[in-house]
């Protein structure tokens, strides 16, 4: 090797080394709940300043959106995942603030994901069982851990904003539905469009997609116009024994949920206490179209609406460190 080839070589490492320990990282502890997977951003992630958990999460999607595709999106993810920003709370007695989003945008909250925060937290040996408050873009939800490892995660006040809604979506004719509050709007169906089961997944999702861009198109929204982004749809548990009810829920960026959705729990408790179909303290059990199961209970509010209760179990898969390479086109995420 001549002394030419031996300094550009020497360059080059030196180079490459300049770019290892400038070059930007993630932290990432990776869990799933029920079948459905969430990333916790430990470190790493970007300041997003002061104010409201609201204010904060709209600063994410209109400044720092290479997040949400750096994390959910390939060539290191999918669309069903679900990422979880920690950052300090607004409440001075929760354990931590917490920005949930997906590869399109934020959300407002994500039951499974506070599970798979909560399991995190443990993991790392930040918190112990017992109870564990945090802070939302849309309030404050507490975590109960329990010893055996599960989650108890007590929601936001959840509503049934309107029942029986009809949508004209071609090729089904009129589906009616509920529109429901539970942390994201809801529109719920039970017993129209494809059967709930894991091999009419391709159908449920044209079903739910569809469903989606019609309530859109005809103007049906949730409350001050807030969209519609989930989909819900019910159908008979493949075992009685183990569940009330399975369903199949369409999250905003095209994926199903892999989990019985805690939130779309939430909306769904929120439902059956407004048809006095359930009590107070009752357990109501919502399995997946994995067959997962959630457990669910409410407590009711003088207005109508109802504090739910959802429990879970989710375990930490994985840790990795999310490197940005300037050179690597695809660094935050295919577009």
């Amino acid at each position: 090797m001549g002394p030419n080839t031996q300094a550009a070589t020497c360059q080059t490492a030196t180079a490459v080394l300049y770019l290892a320990m400038n070059q930007a990282s993630l932290h990432i502890i990776e869990s799933h709940t029920a079948g459905e997977p969430t990333r916790v951003v430990i470190d790493g992630g970007p300041d997003l300043g002061n104010g409201s958990l609201a204010e904060r999460a709209q600063r994410l999607r209109d400044k720092h959106a290479w997040l949400l595709g750096a994390v959910c999106r390939e060539p290191r993810g999918h669309e069903a995942v679900v990422g979880a920003l920690i950052c300090a709370p607004d409440e001075p007695d929760c354990v931590c603030g917490v920005i949930f989003f997906n590869n399109v945008s934020t959300l407002g909250m994500c039951i499974h994901a506070t599970i798979g925060l909560t399991v995190t937290l443990a993991h790392l040996r930040k918190i112990h069982p017992g109870m564990h408050r945090f802070d939302t873009p849309v309030g404050v939800v507490s975590a109960h851990l329990r010893s055996d490892g599960s989650v108890e995660v007590t929601n936001v006040p959840s509503y049934r904003h309107a029942a029986a809604v009809a949508v004209e979506v071609p090729g089904w004719g009129t589906v009616r539905g509920d529109v429901a509050w539970g942390g994201n709007w809801f529109f719920l169906i039970d017993g129209q469009g494809p059967p709930v089961a894991f091999e009419q997944i391709g159908a449920l999702s044209d079903f739910a997609r569809d469903v989606r861009r019609c309530l859109a198109q005809q103007g049906i929204t949730g409350k001050h116009g807030a969209d519609i982004d989930h989909i819900e749809v019910f159908g008979p548990p493949a075992n009685p024994a183990l569940a009330d009810s399975r369903n199949f829920v369409m999250c905003p960026g095209g994926a199903y949920d892999r989990s019985p959705c805690g939130t779309g729990t939430s909306a769904k408790l929120a439902c059956l206490h407004a048809g006095d179909k359930l009590r107070s303290g009752q357990v109501w059990r919502q399995a997946g179209i994995l067959d997962t199961v959630f457990e669910g209970s409410f407590e009711p509010l003088p207005d109508g609406k109802i504090i739910p209760r959802v429990t879970g179990r989710a375990w930490v898969n994985a840790s990795s460190t999310y490197i940005f390479d300037p050179s690597d086109p695809f660094r935050h995420g295919l577009a």
